[in-house]
């Protein structure tokens, strides 16, 4: 009973924060206390403790570093530089996808990434006389993929929901690592499938859009060199541990080291530095996206104490051939994600089905996770999801908007979606 009470109140949650723009994250709050204590009999505090702590901490230190490079230009430059290299005009898809993946990849995250490079991809695109709706799969796909780094938001927010399950932080490491290039598989089939089928397009493009950019300045180099500073001190010795297990010292400084406590250390160098104001770097941080990923945590808490998870893995593991789980999952994430957030629903409350879900089928758990995330990622471009919907917000005017509205409900989602089970189903093949 209450595990279909905790299921209505994710639906009640996202269809409400849907029709009303509010945040999910509050509405998620209070389902799990008046299901939590007055359902199962949890005290306040039992509720209060599931609040995702680290999660939390983790989003906004990670936030708050890369703020400074936002803030400063860096972004933009690198992002530039990047179109500036792919200088044929048959090329544009890709130069918006490669920049976007390297914006995202170095900190910027989902929603930066889009807020960031839509405006620029959907100008572009008009001055080279290009097909926006390309763009628009370019850039969304892009953020997905570079987000899923390690170090940028996607990757550092499923890395901790996968530790919250219990597994091992340089597992966890290494599965995220590989998802990552799962997820970038993805968005290059899409990207070539639209690629080929709108290549007509490219004897019209225009090449005079890609002129070489000003040189970085000095704070915006300083803050490149400290952005690949701390993405070696992440990455370095967790791989040196990885490849070397039986060096000491390696374990030791790998299990030292937490991407939102060495984030913040850098912030504080950015800080010092003066490489941006500290009241525009603090406006900066995502709170919504905190509040979303907190509040949606502690329903999800909720549904784990009340055997719900558990359900849904027996129900999945003994109705579906264990061959047709990993494209029933991508498609259920696909789904899920047309209307809702990926990394606020779909990744919190998917993730605590991979150790059941592994256990009964004997499927490999990162093959799952890839599934989840890349069939959530595979839908994001959707209209009343956020990557569309930022992409609909970056359009100049109400005739542009209501062009590319049909073509990323019908063309671009069913497209992205087909790539992400070939992607699934490929990487599932090589794990089997």
């Amino acid at each position: 009973m209450f595990s279909v009470l905790v299921i209505l109140a994710i639906v009640v949650s996202v269809a409400i924060s849907y029709k009303t723009k509010y945040n999910i994250g509050i509405f998620a709050i209070s389902f799990a206390y008046l299901i939590g204590c007055f359902g199962l009999g949890l005290s306040p505090k039992n509720v209060i403790n599931m609040w995702p702590t680290s999660t939390v901490f983790v989003i906004l230190s990670v936030s708050l570093f890369y703020n400074f490079a936002l803030i400063n230009g860096t972004l933009e430059k690198v992002a530039r530089y990047i179109l500036y290299i792919f200088k044929k005009p048959s090329l544009l898809p890709f130069a918006l996808w490669f920049a976007t993946v390297i914006i995202a990849a170095l900190g910027a995250g989902f929603f930066t990434a889009i807020a960031f490079m839509a405006p620029i991809g959907l100008m572009i695109c008009k001055e080279a006389k290009f097909n926006k709706m390309v763009g628009a799969v370019a850039i969304v796909t892009g953020a997905s993929s570079g987000a899923t780094f390690v170090t940028s938001g996607t990757g550092v927010v499923c890395r901790q929901l996968m530790e919250n399950q219990g597994i091992d932080n340089n597992i966890a490491l290494t599965y995220t690592l590989v998802i990552c290039l799962v997820s970038l598989s993805f968005s290059l089939i899409a990207m070539l499938a639209f690629y080929f089928k709108n290549r007509h397009d490219f004897d019209d493009a225009n090449s005079k859009v890609f002129e070489q950019p000003e040189s970085l300045d000095k704070k915006q180099k300083l803050n490149l060199a400290l952005m690949l500073l701390m993405l070696a001190v992440v990455l370095v010795f967790p791989l040196l541990h990885l490849a070397f297990p039986g060096i000491k010292a390696f374990a030791v400084i790998s299990k030292k080291l937490d991407v939102g406590l060495v984030a913040t250390v850098f912030a504080v160098a950015a800080l010092l530095l003066k490489l941006a104001p500290q009241k525009k770097v603090l406006d900066e941080v995502p709170w919504s996206t905190i509040m979303m990923v907190a509040g949606v945590g502690m329903l999800i808490g909720v549904a784990i104490e009340a055997g719900t998870i558990k359900l849904l893995a027996v129900w999945i593991s003994s109705s579906v051939p264990v061959w047709l789980i990993p494209i029933t999952i991508t498609v259920v994430a696909a789904f899920m994600s047309f209307f809702s957030s990926t990394l606020g629903v779909v990744c919190p409350a998917l993730f605590p089905l991979v150790s059941s879900l592994a256990e009964a089928t004997g499927i490999n758990p990162m093959v799952l996770f890839a599934c989840i995330l890349v069939g959530a990622q595979s839908s994001s471009i959707s209209p009343f999801s956020a990557g569309g919907s930022l992409m609909l917000g970056a359009c100049e005017d109400e005739g542009e908007r209501a062009t590319l509205f049909p073509k990323l409900i019908f063309q671009a989602i069913p497209t992205c979606i087909a790539s992400a089970v070939v992607a699934n189903v490929v990487f599932a093949i090589l794990l089997w």
